[in-house]
């Protein structure tokens, strides 16, 4: 072997030899800080988030707010984008049969408000780790058979839901207009 081919294998050699030199982890310690200041900037939630100006845990009107910003900004945060809409609904069962569809809850989900209030807090909360909530709830029905006091009672049901998170120190966030 001629000795400049034998020095340059030598020197490539070298570049993931031990050392702080070491190329590799070089490259290593620039991924993993890169990724550390995206977490890092996602998980704040700062300037640049379509909800700095959103508690984070909070039942509120859709407002000025339209669906696909909100599913954007959920995906971009690596948060659980959960949608549900509720316009062809006229009474209670049918208002959580389209939840419960529309957030694949289990089959034997109750259809009532207690087991919507188990299925958004403790089936969630024993499932792992959880990264945040976006939820919407469009077009909830204003109908006799639906009236004021359950669209309220449904509500509190997502306020209390976002107590329980907020205690655990996830985001949950829901927004929801009216038919």
């Amino acid at each position: 072997m001629n000795e400049q081919v034998f020095a340059q294998e030598r020197v490539l050699t070298d570049q993931f030899g031990a050392g702080e030199n070491n190329l590799f982890r070089q490259v290593v310690h620039l991924q993993s800080t890169e990724r550390a200041q995206r977490r890092h900037l996602l998980s704040d939630e700062g300037d640049m988030s379509l909800f700095k100006t959103v508690r984070p845990n909070i039942v509120q009107s859709i407002r000025a707010f339209r669906v696909p910003e909100l599913a954007a900004e959920a995906e971009r945060l690596g948060q659980h984008f959960l949608y549900a809409n509720c316009a062809h609904a006229q009474t209670k069962a049918e208002v959580l049969d389209v939840i419960a569809s529309s957030f694949m809850f289990p089959k034997h989900f109750g259809k009532n408000f207690d087991a919507l209030h188990d299925s958004v807090t403790d089936l969630v909360w024993k499932a792992g780790p959880q990264p945040g909530f976006v939820i919407v709830l469009e077009g909830l029905p204003a109908t006799p058979k639906f009236d004021k006091e359950a669209r309220e009672t449904l509500l509190d049901v997502f306020r209390d839901a976002a107590e329980f998170w907020a205690e655990r120190k996830i985001n949950f966030r829901v927004f929801y207009s009216f038919a």
